[in-house]
């Protein structure tokens, strides 16, 4: 049952090679089991490879039994078709293009088990390039925000240096005035006179100025912080809103642009899947002709002689009775009969030709 099975895979003759013998049913099992478990590979690579892209088990199980299906029929043809020649050059130049389409099956197949196979080391390098383009668009984004910020983060610098000015000056009044009165400078007289009540009243006016300016001031930096934290506050909602973008950068292509970095083993995976899609091929063209290939060969030989016979009898057939029908007409063309007939109908058919003539003139006028 098995051994019918991959028979019927290696897309033989299978009337001819039940007629053959055991070891040349077994060859052409073993070439059949080939294409057959290439077409099962190609299953599940190709169902991981979709699941990547769909992320849904049954769809990509579905799509992935369909392209199974289609490798399968693709391997069955190409070994079906290459016929053991005489020469084996006429083989291998039958072959060349079967082998280049069985090189791209082998890529299309082995890529997503090279994914499969460096998982791990893929999302290592996945999530490396997750990080950079994290700080890359926290940085793009930052332009957009830092030179705002900053200009307002100046003029809250700038407003808390007046305070601080104002606050030296109102201090330096203050030590003016208490000096005066101590009598350690100024007038150099102790007590509190003209001199102590005017300087007083000078630092005691820049003091309510200084309360003035603290309270405008603070009312400022209260309104410029405001609009830092908003716009800190836009810069963090885009950040967090391009963020899952950066974080679904796992697709397909990503993956395959990150197993590039393990091209050395990837390249033997290849080269594996490669001799795996080739064997059927390789197989038969370094195998001897067969008693399949014979019988084979006899059975499309008969059918071509006897197509090519008929095809010469029917020529022949038709060349014959060509000279005969010139034959006969010759000899039928100098009987006097034959004349008066012909003369006869030509002679109504020119009258005829005038009476059409007459009747459209007529309808013309």
């Amino acid at each position: 049952m098995l051994k019918q099975f991959f028979i019927l895979c290696s897309g033989s003759d299978t009337d001819i090679l039940n007629d053959c013998s055991i070891g040349e049913q077994n060859k052409y099992a073993g070439i059949g089991a080939t294409v057959f478990f290439t077409a099962l590979m190609a299953t599940i690579a190709s169902s991981y490879a979709l699941y990547t892209v769909f992320d849904n088990l049954y769809t990509s199980i579905f799509f992935g039994i369909i392209w199974g299906l289609l490798i399968f029929n693709l391997d069955r043809y190409i070994i079906s078709t290459i016929k053991k020649r005489d020469n084996v050059l006429d083989e291998i130049l039958q072959a060349t293009p079967r082998i280049f389409l069985a090189v791209i099956i082998a890529v299309v197949i082995s890529k997503p088990l090279e994914l499969k196979i460096f998982e791990k080391e893929i999302n290592q390098v996945l999530l490396e390039q997750k990080n950079d383009l994290t700080l890359a668009n926290q940085n793009q984004i930052a332009q957009q925000f830092n030179p705002k910020i900053t200009d307002l983060e100046n003029q809250i610098l700038g407003l808390q240096s007046q305070i601080d000015s104002k606050e030296a000056e109102v201090n330096a009044l203050y030590d003016t005035y208490i000096t005066e009165a101590e009598g350690t400078s100024g007038t150099m007289k102790l007590g509190k006179g003209p001199v102590y009540k005017e300087k007083r009243e000078k630092h005691d006016t820049a003091l309510a100025e200084l309360q003035q300016l603290k309270t405008d001031n603070k009312a400022k930096i209260a309104t410029i912080e405001g609009e830092i934290m908003a716009l800190q506050g836009d810069y963090k909602a885009n950040v967090a809103e391009s963020q899952p973008v950066i974080d679904n950068f796992d697709g397909l292509m990503a993956r395959v642009n990150a197993l590039s970095q393990f091209w050395l083993p990837s390249f033997f995976i290849f080269l594996l899947f490669l001799a795996i899609e080739t064997s059927p091929i390789i197989a038969k063209l370094l195998s001897p002709k067969g008693e399949f290939d014979f019988k084979l060969e006899d059975q499309e030989t008969t059918v071509k002689s006897w197509t090519m016979q008929q095809v010469a009898e029917r020529k022949l057939l038709v060349k014959t009775d060509n000279d005969i029908n010139n034959k006969v007409y010759t000899e039928i063309a100098d009987e006097e009969e034959v004349m008066n007939y012909k003369r006869k109908k030509a002679r109504e058919l020119m009258q005829h030709q005038a009476d059409a003539f007459l009747k459209k003139q007529k309808g013309v006028l």
